[in-house]
């Protein structure tokens, strides 16, 4: 079964994938199957467009163990189009994405459209998948996803269409009726026949909505929008307990200390940990991904979540709600946030009820506050205007690429924009603007645009990644 070209065999027990598809029979995979399809990069098109033709093909093998596989026909009429749409509300996720879909946002152990194309559409039948984006990000987004038609849909078959910000959360959701789905003024999903859209060749993603919001009924919905930047860590405990539950497995090396039941941690047969290391699950599972290390003296503190290829410093204290995204280099201090990927925070300093994005380096003892004195709500400067977040506790904000000197001090609520430079000795404004340096009060461009693309590259080629023509454009 290993030779036959254009099926993939995906195991459950181990996630390890073979895919031999006829352009590809040279390859073979044997890594987490779905560790690849979650990542943004290059390595990851080859297994993800083997897994998307074996599905429109109709062929799937899914095995337990590589010796004892059995397959599974998936029908091979296909009924409906799935159209993952941003709306207007992605600015009040700024700066987070302004270089990425909403979509892309991480909570919990993966992204948003991760959650709702593995989770979400299970058993639905589908045979296209469509991103409507902002136009600046097409070129983007068409390099990172080139297995999805990007900008590309027309209103002419029937179609669900799914909101870029919805974080889906194991909610049973009825597809068979035609339906917008609202969550406080916004579409959350839709379901439409061709028969209603076929009136509609030609229009824009806005009138399609717009018009689907006249001709079907509509209904309030539960499901949960990502409406600020701040939503995203505060769901991230629970995500990162309910996304552990899906993938349903747990293994602990001999040897390695935990507090707690032992089948609430999962550490990936590849994760190298070095003595003296403490996982606490008392309250809530760990997850960790391939090819991560543990350095000594490090205590992790479920619920938490460790992404591939992350190498947590020695004496780290990963606390309660944190989501490390891959690649990143993470020490001192972090609780209840999110990295995006490819960060580093080598050093001891606090980073607390955070979200930072990709490429990001905090210096030594950078520290950002999550807690007012007065112990009053967090105000959060979003395109530049003050944002009630009614949270009392709130952290940082930070844009890819952006930076911070050693000693830095971050604002509650802080936001940093991308590519932007943050210098001690003072504490940082509430708002750094993109592209912006901050020294000693005061604001400039720094050294411009050329040089921190030059910049950007350095630090990528260090991680094996390149700068796209499409990326740099972008910043352009």
């Amino acid at each position: 079964m290993k030779n036959c070209p254009g099926w993939i065999l995906l195991s459950r027990d181990t996630a390890s994938a073979y895919s031999l598809m006829p352009s590809h029979r040279s390859l073979t995979w044997t890594t987490d199957a779905l560790t690849y399809i979650n990542s943004p990069y290059p390595e990851s098109h080859i297994i993800t467009r083997c897994w998307r033709a074996c599905y429109s093909l109709g062929k799937l093998i899914m095995v337990k163990n590589i010796e004892n596989a059995y397959y599974h026909a998936l029908p091979s009429s296909l009924e409906m189009k799935i159209c993952v749409f941003e709306d207007d509300s992605v600015r009040n996720l700024y700066p987070l994405t302004m270089t990425r879909a909403a979509f892309e946002l991480r909570v919990g152990m993966s992204s948003l459209l991760q959650k709702v194309l593995n989770r979400m559409l299970r058993g639905l039948k589908y045979d296209e998948v469509y991103l409507e984006v902002r136009d600046y990000l097409t070129p983007v987004i068409r390099n990172r996803y080139p297995m999805y038609r990007v900008n590309e849909y027309k209103p002419v078959d029937d179609t669900l269409f799914i909101n870029s910000r919805l974080l889906y959360t194991g909610e049973e959701l009825e597809f068979g009726e035609e339906v917008v789905a609202m969550r406080e003024g916004s579409i959350a999903y839709a379901y439409a026949r061709s028969s209603t859209l076929e009136s509609l060749k030609g229009a824009s993603m806005g009138e399609v909505l717009q018009h689907l919001c006249r001709e079907l009924s509509c209904k309030e919905s539960e499901v949960r929008l990502i409406e600020w930047p701040w939503d995203l860590v505060k769901y991230n405990s629970e995500m990162l307990t309910k996304e552990f539950a899906w993938r349903g497995r747990s293994r602990v090396q001999e040897g390695i200390e935990v507090i707690g039941e032992r089948d609430m941690v999962y550490i990936d047969p590849s994760v190298r940990v070095y003595p003296h290391v403490v996982v606490d699950c008392e309250e809530g599972p760990v997850y960790i991904d391939r090819d991560v290390r543990i350095y000594p003296y490090t205590f992790i503190q479920g619920p938490s979540y460790i992404g591939r290829g992350t190498y947590i410093m020695p004496c780290a204290r990963i606390r309660e709600g944190c989501s490390i995204g891959p690649v990143c280099r993470v020490g001192g201090e972090v609780e209840e946030s999110i990295i995006h990927g490819y960060s580093n925070k080598y050093h001891d300093g606090f980073l607390g009820h955070a979200y930072v994005g990709e490429w990001v380096n905090l210096g030594a003892m950078t520290t950002n506050s999550d807690l007012k004195n007065d112990y009053t709500e967090v105000q959060v400067f979003i395109n530049g205007k003050p944002v009630n977040t009614g949270e009392l506790k709130v952290g940082a904000f930070i844009g890819d690429h952006a930076k911070t000197s050693i000693g830095t001090y971050l604002i509650t609520g802080a936001v940093i924009g991308i590519m932007a430079n943050v210098l001690a000795p003072d504490i940082s404004p509430k708002y750094v603007p993109p592209f912006t340096w901050y020294v000693k009060g005061i604001f400039s461009r720094g050294f411009g645009l050329r040089r921190a693309l030059r910049t950007a590259e350095t630090m990528m080629s260090r991680r094996g990644v390149k700068l796209s023509e499409e990326e740099r454009r972008m910043y352009e």
